[in-house]
């Protein structure tokens, strides 16, 4: 079972490929020394949090996907172009917030805050890290009479409910930790999130949805590759580790890897061949 997918992952420098089906491990691999209880950085895979807490934060009415960040930050107010952008563009990296802020590179708040839009806001997708932590920014201001951090949120409200532990964070020069990578837990432990976002996809629909500038990411997810599952959606991360959760055949799939030019596409299409088989 699943031999084509893990023959794939294999190739591209394996540690682990974990598949689950209707709520049960149905595939379990591990390679290169790494074990079934090591956390493995998840690098931009960090980002599929973000989206899902902020659907938790609107129903808590913290805040509103389409509020501007200038409601929040009076200095973007003076700027026509910062001055419109939404907090569900910055999920959706349409911000016109210009291309950094990975890996090592990623500011803190204020830093982000200060950075000036290449872009007209909604019309371009631009991946990176600095979307993630203006809205990070943000968030922090909402939680301050809470006395939480966005990591706090995040745990409270969606990590605890999916019983995923968080092994260790990053931490960056202010102390604070970043939104758009850094995380590291077990492939078991990514799994239960999947399965936990899969079973509660009608509330986190609007994760799911494109936008006019990249139909392809939603909310801090990537959506349907050419030939895959229509309600694919998935996370990805630096060096091939992936979140692949496909609601209509029950399937969550994670894969870790030290490197290499891994295809998601390749990887799903043999994915889901498997499945079909089994």
């Amino acid at each position: 079972m699943f031999d084509a997918a893990y023959a794939y992952h294999a190739r591209f420098k394996p540690q682990a490929l974990v598949v689950s089906r209707e709520d049960a491990i149905v595939f379990e691999r591990y390679d290169a020394g790494f074990g079934a209880g090591a956390p493995h950085a998840l690098y931009s895979g960090t980002k599929s949090f973000w989206g899902v807490a902020a659907i938790e934060a609107q129903h808590d009415e913290l805040l509103r996907l389409d509020e501007p960040v200038s409601e929040t930050f009076e200095a973007w107010k003076s700027d026509a172009w910062k001055a419109s952008v939404t907090l569900r563009m910055l999920l959706q990296l349409v911000a016109g917030v210009p291309f950094g802020g990975l890996g090592a590179s990623v500011p803190p708040y204020a830093k982000a805050l200060d950075v000036q839009l290449r872009a007209a806001p909604g019309t371009a997708f631009t991946y990176g890290g600095i979307p993630l932590q203006i809205f990070g920014a943000v968030f922090a201001v909402k939680l301050q009479a809470a006395g939480l951090t966005p990591h706090e949120y995040l745990r409270r409200r969606v990590l605890d409910p999916a019983d995923v532990a968080i092994a260790r964070w990053r931490t960056l020069s202010d102390g604070t930790n970043p939104l758009p990578t850094g995380a590291f837990t077990t492939a078991r432990d990514w799994v239960a999130y999947g399965r936990f976002v899969c079973d509660r996809r009608t509330r986190y629909a609007q994760c799911f949805r494109g936008s006019a500038a990249n139909p392809r990411y939603g909310l801090c997810w990537w959506l349907q590759l050419p030939g895959t599952p229509a309600d694919l959606f998935y996370a990805s991360g630096s060096g091939g580790q992936a979140l692949y959760v496909i609601p209509s055949l029950g399937l969550i799939a994670v894969r870790f890897g030290a490197g290499g030019s891994f295809n998601h596409a390749a990887f799903i299409k043999r994915l889901v061949q498997d499945a079909q088989s089994a």
